[in-house]
């Protein structure tokens, strides 16, 4: 369970804060939402439901959640659904690298012209902080591990071009128009709910619809290269950090700051192992050098590669 954390900078609002979270009814979106209304907040939740699932909201009362249902990139006048929010975290996009290759307009129009339009229309409104979901993608293949938020951008696919670029949308309205906005670098984020076609944790999803069909793992090369996997426990906790932080105008990486082989996964999971060749450009390692945000939000992730995977195991 995610601990409850107190939110101390709320209890002289009369209010009850309003969060907004755009592609909301996700993997990620809904662990996020969970949370947020455990602490007490009003949730609007943006989805245009091609990836994200009602399900994943089912639990919750209609006088904590509303849900819309609505495709941001053609959302010409987002403003008024976020009249009267504290915080928006703009989480929608598109998230394979493979279709991204097959399909780079469909990317830019969800990624690019999506993230225009949600912070186009923050920009009308007074909110507290904008968070937005950039992709460790952007990296490509690192040369210095853990990397940090000062290191090479290196974009190898269309998918990344386009977190990339709405990154650089997030932060030039922060210093142009002086926006209270944050962009948070995912990296192999893992956990409940898990899509298992999601580009943040491949592996991961692969791996669980494989045990549950009683499958070999499939592990690419010989296994030896390594991945950042951060759990959704520890990744909403920093959302949550970040809003309650004064921190603003920000680039922070957000993982476990640890090196996991898919190997190590693999023996993990438990059962038969099939190798397949290695995909041609993918990095042959991932490590985030997260002391950037453990500095300045006072946050640290809490499990373990070994825990998160028990967890996901006994679902």
């Amino acid at each position: 369970m995610i601990e409850k954390l107190k939110i101390k900078k709320f209890s002289n609002n009369v209010n009850t804060p309003k969060s907004i979270i755009t592609g909301g009814a996700g993997f990620i979106g809904s662990n996020l939402v969970d949370h947020l209304i455990n602490i007490g907040h009003k949730v609007v939740v943006l989805d245009n439901f091609v990836s994200g699932k009602k399900s994943n909201l089912a639990q919750h009362k209609k006088k904590d959640l509303k849900i819309v249902k609505i495709d941001i990139s053609k959302g010409k006048n987002l403003a008024k659904y976020f009249k009267g929010a504290d915080y928006i975290f703009h989480l929608a996009a598109l998230a394979q690298i493979i279709p991204s290759i097959k399909n780079p307009k469909k990317y830019y129009k969800n990624n690019v012209i999506g993230t225009l339009n949600v912070v186009e229309g923050a920009k009308k409104v007074k909110i507290k902080k904008l968070i937005y979901a950039a992709s460790a993608s952007c990296y490509g293949t690192p040369k210095s591990f853990p990397t940090s938020e000062k290191d090479k951008i290196d974009l190898r696919h269309p998918y990344a071009v386009t977190k990339f670029i709405g990154e650089e949308i997030v932060m030039r309205y922060a210093s142009m128009f002086n926006m209270p906005n944050i962009s948070l670098r995912f990296f192999n984020v893992y956990g409940p709910r898990l899509d298992i076609l999601s580009q943040y944790s491949a592996v991961m999803g692969n791996f669980i619809s494989q045990k549950k069909n009683k499958k070999p793992l499939t592990v690419v090369g010989d296994g030896k290269q390594t991945r950042d996997f951060i759990h959704v426990d520890d990744l909403v906790s920093a959302l949550v950090k970040v809003i309650q932080s004064k921190s603003v105008n920000k680039i922070y990486n957000l993982g476990s700051g640890k090196r996991t082989s898919i190997n190590t996964i693999a023996k993990l999971f438990g059962g038969k192992k099939k190798f397949i060749p290695f995909r041609p450009g993918e990095p042959k390692n991932s490590q985030a050098n997260i002391l950037k945000i453990k500095k300045e939000i006072n946050w640290k992730p809490k499990i373990s590669i070994e825990e998160g995977i028990k967890k996901l195991l006994k679902r």
